[in-house]
Order: C-alpha cells, then sequence, then structure tokens
C-alpha cells in the first residue's frame, strides 16, 4: 500500500534549479518533481486493476493528484481514468443476482440468438482488442494494392518494427503501451501512458523507433548485396528515407520529442550536424531535418540542460541512416511493383 506523504523537495531532480515552494513541475525545464512517487503509485493501481480490485485502483489513481499540477495532461488523464473506473464499477451485474433472460422471450424464435449474443460480448471486446491485427492487415492491403504483394508487405513489415522499436522500449521501462495501430495511407502509431516519465526518457522512446527502422533497413540492404534483388534495395532506402523524415523535429513525428530534452547550445549543435550530414550525403532530406531544428532554435520549449547522451543519439541516428542512402542510390533502389 502506498502512502502520500512526501518530503519537500527544494531543487529539480532533473536540473538542479531551485523550487518554489509546493511546486509540483520545475518552472524551468517543467520535469514532474514527484516522478518516482507517481510512478511507484501508477505500478500500484494498474496492480489492482490487473487483480480486478477497481475501487481500490481508482482510490491509487485518485492519490497521484496530490503529487501532479492540476492543469497538467496526466493530471486530466488520472481523472479520466477514475471516471471511467466508476463507469465500470456502476456497471458490473450484482454478483447474487440470477440471470434472466425473460426480455428475450418476447423477441420469438429470435430469442436464443439474442442470448447467444448478449453472452458473447467478452468475445466481441476480444476481438476489438485485436485492433492491432485488423490495422495492420488493413494497412497491409492498401500497399500491396498499390505496389504488389512483395513490397506492399516489406514496406508494411518495415513500419511494424520501427513502432516495435517505440513499443519495446517503453514495456521495458515497466510502463503500460498498447500494440500499434495504423492508419492505411498515413502511418501508425503507439498508445502509451506517460505519467511522471521524464524528459530523457520520453527522448529515448521516441529515438528507439528510427533506431530499429534503420536496422530493418540496415537487414535488408544486406540481403540486397547477398540477392542483387532490387526489392530489398528499394526497402533499405525507403525505410531510410521514412526514419529520418520522422526525425524532423516537428510535434506530430520522434523528432519534435527527443529535441524536448535539448537547449539551445544542444539544439544549435544538431542543427549543425543535420546541416553537415547534408553536405556530405547530398541528401535533400537533411535539409528538412535542419530546417526543423533551426526552427526549434526558437520555440520556449527548451530545456534548461542539454542531454548529451540524447543528442549523441540523435547525431548517431543521422549519421546512420545516411550511410544507408549512401550505399543505396536513389538509381538503384527502382521499386518493384509486381
Amino acid at each position: 500500500m502506498s502512502s502520500l506523504s512526501h518530503a519537500i523537495i527544494r531543487q529539480c531532480p532533473a536540473c538542479s534549479g531551485e523550487l518554489p515552494l509546493g511546486a509540483l513541475a520545475c518552472p524551468a525545464c517543467h520535469t514532474l518533481i514527484y516522478a518516482a512517487e507517481l510512478d511507484g503509485l501508477s505500478r500500484e493501481a494498474r496492480t489492482l486493476e490487473a487483480k480486478g480490485d477497481l475501487a481500490q485502483a481508482r482510490e491509487v489513481w485518485n492519490r497521484t493528484l496530490a503529487l501532479l499540477p492540476p492543469d497538467s495532461k496526466q493530471s486530466q488523464w488520472v481523472r479520466d481514468k477514475a471516471i471511467a473506473l466508476t463507469t465500470t464499477l456502476n456497471a458490473a451485474p450484482d454478483p447474487q443476482a440470477k440471470p434472466d433472460h425473460a426480455w428475450a422471450r418476447k423477441l420469438g424464435p429470435l430469442g436464443p440468438i439474442a442470448i447467444v449474443l448478449a453472452k458473447s460480448k467478452g468475445l466481441l471486446l476480444a476481438l476489438f482488442k485485436l485492433k492491432f491485427l485488423f490495422s495492420f492487415f488493413s494497412f497491409i492491403a492498401i500497399y500491396v494494392a498499390l505496389f504488389g504483394w512483395r513490397y506492399g508487405v516489406g514496406f508494411a513489415v518495415s513500419i511494424l518494427i520501427h513502432e516495435l522499436g517505440h513499443y519495446v522500449d517503453i514495456r521495458r521501462r515497466g510502463l503500460p503501451a498498447e500494440m500499434p495501430v495504423f492508419l492505411p495511407g498515413l502511418g501508425a502509431y503507439v498508445k502509451w501512458n506517460a505519467m511522471g516519465v521524464t524528459r530523457r526518457q520520453t527522448a529515448q522512446i521516441s529515438l528507439a523507433g528510427p533506431l530499429a527502422g534503420w536496422m530493418a533497413a540496415a537487414v535488408c540492404y544486406v540481403l540486397y548485396t547477398y540477392t542483387n534483388d532490387p526489392l530489398w534495395a528499394a526497402l533499405a532506402r525507403t525505410g531510410a528515407v521514412l526514419n529520418i523524415l520522422n526525425l524532423i523535429p516537428i510535434w506530430i513525428l520522434d523528432g519534435g520529442k527527443a529535441v524536448n530534452a535539448l537547449g539551445l547550445v544542444g539544439r544549435m549543435g544538431l542543427l549543425a550536424a543535420a546541416l553537415a550530414s547534408w553536405l556530405y550525403f547530398g541528401e535533400a532530406i537533411y535539409f528538412l531535418v535542419a530546417a526543423g531544428i533551426a526552427f526549434r532554435l526558437f520555440t520556449k520549449d527548451k530545456a534548461a540542460e542539454d542531454d548529451w547522451g540524447v543528442w549523441f543519439y540523435y547525431v548517431a541516428l543521422l549519421g546512420a541512416l545516411g550511410a544507408v542512402l549512401h550505399f543505396v542510390p536513389a538509381q538503384l533502389a527502382q521499386r518493384p511493383i509486381h
């Protein structure tokens, strides 16, 4: 059982800046002050949910509100979670009540069918939870219809590997996450709970997708060298291009969250690295990355201190993905349609 008692913290655990009395988030770097306590409470609440003790889980989730800024997204998420648990508890059937299907008799010969459907809510819920598979196969179908089955399936799998990079990195940190959901023609995303997660952790989770995508592209290049099949060259180059695009630091892409861990100096260094990649590899896509970084030099979301580990991670990905493009030039990667 967790407790709400906690020591008053006067310095930010992330940037070491001085905190005003009663602060729940650092005014400089926006880090949650009681992230460790919040993580412990959220773990306890999820364990209670898994055991089916929803009332106690709701109580534990509500305890986290005392450690969260009232106007934060995390606080709103907790309030919504408590409402959802309350709704579930209110809708739960009385375990002492006897099942009554008298209403089904009014449907005549359709009554047995109605009873079967009523009892299959669990099955329908399980099917709903398979939205990952439904969306993934729909995603495959779109690209197979456009480019043929070999390239279509390969492209979809490369996107899946990118998203699993995020998913695996989230789960290894003990955080809840759903399997990827695919949006045909648009891309995919992983839904997860970021409550109590630091800027560094968010950046690392964001960059884990492009890292997995680079691995997939590199494997495709190796397969091309062994087979001389242009399919693998096309998949290698496409994967590299898409993952570099994901490093453009705008809010909807992975680079947008990664840059949040950098201050002005780190962002200027990242801009220099993107421009150097543009000049060295001769790939215009790096100009888009540089343009995005240049824009983020003037936004007000800079970290109080640069996280150079994240900076190196980001720059290494720019270089590794550029290497794939270098070894698989555009004229080599003639995309096979059949």
